[in-house]
Order: structure tokens, then sequence, then C-alpha cells
């Protein structure tokens, strides 16, 4: 699972999808599909696809929330992953 797989989950889904990352930051990517730092203060000294590679758990939040928007739900990598796998790609909308 790569980082663009999450960009693309979240704009089809319309979630913010949190991780975190080894040195106690959270990333976390929107619903447009931009992964920020919000914790981040300069030029990070990582790369956010090396710090997704051992990232177990999720937050899924959904990018709309009111009183009939599901709560955030924690996911572990294999649901995401699967999750990933099964969003059509843009070629099928086609």
């Amino acid at each position: 699972m790569k980082l663009a797989d999450l960009r693309k989950l979240a704009i089809r889904r319309q979630f913010r999808i949190r991780f975190a990352l080894r040195n106690g930051m959270e990333c976390v990517v929107d619903e447009h599909g931009v992964a920020r730092v919000p914790a981040l203060k300069g030029v990070p000294d990582f790369d956010l696809e090396m710090e997704l590679a051992p990232a177990s758990e999720f937050v899924l939040e959904p990018a709309v929330s009111g009183k009939d928007s599901p709560k955030p739900r924690t996911v572990r990598r294999d649901g995401l992953a699967a999750m990933t796998s099964a969003a059509p790609s843009a070629h099928d909308d086609e």
C-alpha cells in the first residue's frame, strides 16, 4: 500500500485518514488527497512514503461531520489495504 492509494481512497470515500509517524507526529490525508503533518514546523527530515510502510493502524474520519455521519473508526493495515484494493480505479469510471 502506497501513499497514492491512501490519497485515492480518501478522495473517493470522503475520509480523513490519520496514521502515526515513527517520530511521534501524525500524518493526515484529507478528503482532497493532501497529506499533511500538522505538527511539522519546518522542512521535514523524513519521507512520508517511508513513514507509511511500518504504520499498522489508521483512523478513518468522515470528512463531513454531522448528526448522521459515522463516527471515526480505527482500521488495521490489512483492512485498509483491502479497502484500497476494492476501490475502483479511475478507468472504471469511464
